[in-house]
Order: structure tokens, then sequence, then C-alpha cells
């Protein structure tokens, strides 16, 4: 069964068949086949927020301890002579970038 979700800015018409929001596999969930944008009509990435954004839970990314297992230490003197062996730099931000994510200090 298909959950259909709609919103227009005004002078924007949509029809039903653009309309790509269905039920999840998960109870209360929602899908959507495309990118989503908030506050933006351009998104391009999976999500694109355009603003702040509040969590009232968990965000789980891959990074985070509770999706892993074996944890270890190493040996420091390895890993700081793996560290000299990497390329540093610094940069600059191209100037479109940073207006459209809203850096001031590039």
């Amino acid at each position: 069964q298909k959950i259909f979700f709609q919103a227009s800015n005004p002078g924007q018409f949509e029809n039903d068949s653009d309309a790509l929001w269905q039920r999840g596999h998960v109870p209360e969930s929602i899908a959507y086949h495309g990118r989503v944008g908030i506050n933006t009509d351009a998104p391009d990435e999976a999500l694109v927020v355009c603003g702040n954004a509040k969590v009232m839970g968990r965000v789980m990314h891959p990074s985070d301890s509770r999706a892993k297992q074996n944890i270890r230490e190493v040996d420091t003197n390895e890993q700081l002579r793996r560290i000299t062996q990497m390329r540093l730099v610094e940069y600059d931000y191209k100037p479109e970038f940073a207006s459209v994510m809203g850096i001031k200090d590039t």
C-alpha cells in the first residue's frame, strides 16, 4: 500500500505519478526512492538539510562503537610511523560551495 505525500511551492504543481513515498519494510517507517531536500529544492545527496537539525534519539554511523566488535589497542609507535607517511594538506573551500553551505571562514 502506497502513502502519497505531496508539497508544493506557489506556482509549482505536482501530480500523483511523481510521488515516490511508500510504507517501509519496518513498521512505522516511510521510504522514499530519490533525494530529499529540507529547505532546498536542489538536494545533491540522499538527504540535504539546509538549516539546523534537532535529533531526539540516537544517530547511528558506521564509525559508531556500538556497530563494532573486537575493538583492541594498537601499537602506538607503529601508528605514529604510519602517520609520518601520510600526506597532510591545507585547503580553502571554493566560494560557491562555502556560500551554499553557509561557511563563513573558507
